[in-house]
């Protein structure tokens, strides 16, 4: 896939999958650029930082 320096992304996918995801975005009231956008966030996002599991104190066998 060519990677250009406009801010446009081509994607081709198969006509059928494309209108299911136009009608679900629809439902949801977004449109695709809104979900690609707030996926983008998030993908990036989780890359850049760590994730560390979160523990209650009694998982940590520890007491108040």
């Amino acid at each position: 896939m060519a990677k250009g320096t406009s801010g446009r992304i081509v994607v081709e996918i198969d006509p059928g999958l494309k209108q299911e995801l136009y009608d679900a975005l629809g439902d949801e009231g977004m449109n695709l650029k809104q979900w690609f956008l707030e996926n983008v966030g998030r993908f990036l996002e989780g890359r850049g930082h760590p994730t560390l599991p979160l523990f209650s104190p009694q998982e940590l066998g520890e007491r108040k």
